[in-house]
């Protein structure tokens, strides 16, 4: 009975071990990762005006892009200035991608 124990022991072990050496593969030093917004702030979030400001350590032009809890664009919009109006949004939780340069940074967003 304790051969079989060890055995099915080892076999379990020796299967975790192959997991964790898949997983370190995928995800290793092979997979690049972009470039995030140096000094990116948000606010007001939650959101209770409608607009919301952006800034960034940078000055460059900032693609906007807001999407709801399924995943459907409800807002699209390229800013000069840090100001962008979510007056047309529903209150609700949303994921706000922005990309500047190469740079890119998505966060939670609350209206009220």
């Amino acid at each position: 009975m304790k051969k079989k124990y060890f055995y099915i022991f080892l076999f379990i072990t020796l299967f975790s071990l192959d997991l964790q050496a898949q997983d370190s593969k995928s995800f290793g030093a092979t997979k690049t990762q972009e470039p995030t917004i140096e000094g990116l702030a948000i606010y007001p979030n939650p959101v209770n005006s409608g607009k919301i400001y952006i800034t960034t350590k940078s000055s460059l032009d900032k693609k906007v892009e807001i999407f709801n809890v399924l995943g459907k664009k409800v807002l699209e919009t390229v800013i000069t200035s840090k100001e962008v109006n979510v007056s047309n949004l529903a209150a609700g939780v949303y994921i706000i991608k922005i990309k500047e340069g190469d740079a890119t940074a998505t966060r939670k967003l609350i209206i009220n």
